[in-house]
């Protein structure tokens, strides 16, 4: 647990609920305004903010984004709110609230735009949920902790133990089959259910890709060791370098944490043989600087 860590202990001072606490009131609220107008027969608030290719069409932009915070029913909400709560806690405290907004925003977004690219032809009822950003978040929980055994309540009732990696595979088969075989032919394998496969899986898509490519001191870094161009790596390699000599004579940057956090994690789940040149350097730089009062 990272509350075990002395590093990650309350003496450096987080701030792990403001954001997700926002996209949860705004949940819940537009859920009760859902009712609300529903019961008055008008169907102004999933007209205005839920996904639709007509409505994106007429210049409802903003429904990339809003269509997260509508729910279908009751069930939906609950597991949606459920899903946020507890990945964007564990989330949060890695991340910070800037990443994780940004993860969630990216989430909603591409998966808004896979989604519209499917439906633009096949038609069908528009996007409401949370859903592809929950998929998104625990994707990238996945990648952070894949061994780490989770209870899950199946049907709210049974209690299974699970690692996230295996949990992670699962999702991601069930939602290539369902987009295959149900979203693209229009739904005919769900009936009476619309499932956003598209969304899922483009949320899912975007964690992934955060945690392989992004999750570093600047982002680009990691990228420039997996395929970027000659001329852009020499200039990303270049730039870092005396930041991280500041680093190790000065006061520990906001990341440092975050770094070390994630090379315990990779000693834990490969090694410490696993750990490149860098790596260990970080961590014996980072020994020393976390130590002090």
């Amino acid at each position: 647990m990272l509350s075990d860590r002395t590093y990650m202990r309350s003496e450096y001072p987080r701030h792990t609920t403001s954001v997700l606490t926002w996209i949860l009131s705004a949940t819940v609220a537009a859920f009760v305004l859902q009712l609300i107008f529903q019961r008055l027969g008008n169907g102004m608030i999933e007209g205005l903010f839920a996904l639709s290719p007509a409505g994106f069409r007429h210049g409802h932009v903003w429904s990339l984004v809003t269509y997260t915070f509508l729910n279908e029913g009751v069930l939906s909400l609950l597991f949606n709110c459920l899903g946020l709560f507890f990945l964007g806690r564990e989330l949060i405290a890695l991340l910070g609230t800037r990443r994780f907004l940004a993860v969630y925003l990216a989430c909603a977004s591409l998966g808004g735009l896979a989604w519209l690219g499917v439906h633009s032809y096949t038609g069908g009822p528009a996007l409401l949920g949370s859903a592809g950003c929950v998929f998104g978040l625990f994707i990238l929980f996945a990648c952070f902790y894949p061994n780490r055994e989770v209870s899950l309540l199946v049907f709210f009732v049974l209690p299974v133990t699970v690692k996230p990696k295996y949990l992670a595979w699962t999702l991601v088969a069930v939602d290539l089959l369902g987009f295959v075989l149900s979203e693209i032919p229009g739904g005919s394998f769900d009936p009476g259910v619309s499932i956003a496969y598209s969304s899922h899986l483009a949320g899912m898509l975007v964690g992934w890709v955060y945690f392989r490519y992004f999750h570093a001191n600047n982002g680009w870094d990691r990228a420039a060791s997996v395929g970027l161009p000659a001329w852009l790596r020499r200039r990303n390699q270049a730039g870092p370098v005396a930041p991280a000599s500041k680093a190790g004579r000065g006061k520990a940057p906001a990341n440092l944490r975050v770094e070390v956090d994630r090379i315990l994690d990779k000693i834990n789940s490969e090694g410490f043989g696993a750990l490149t040149e860098d790596e260990k350097k970080l961590l014996d730089e980072a020994k020393d600087l976390l130590s002090r009062p």
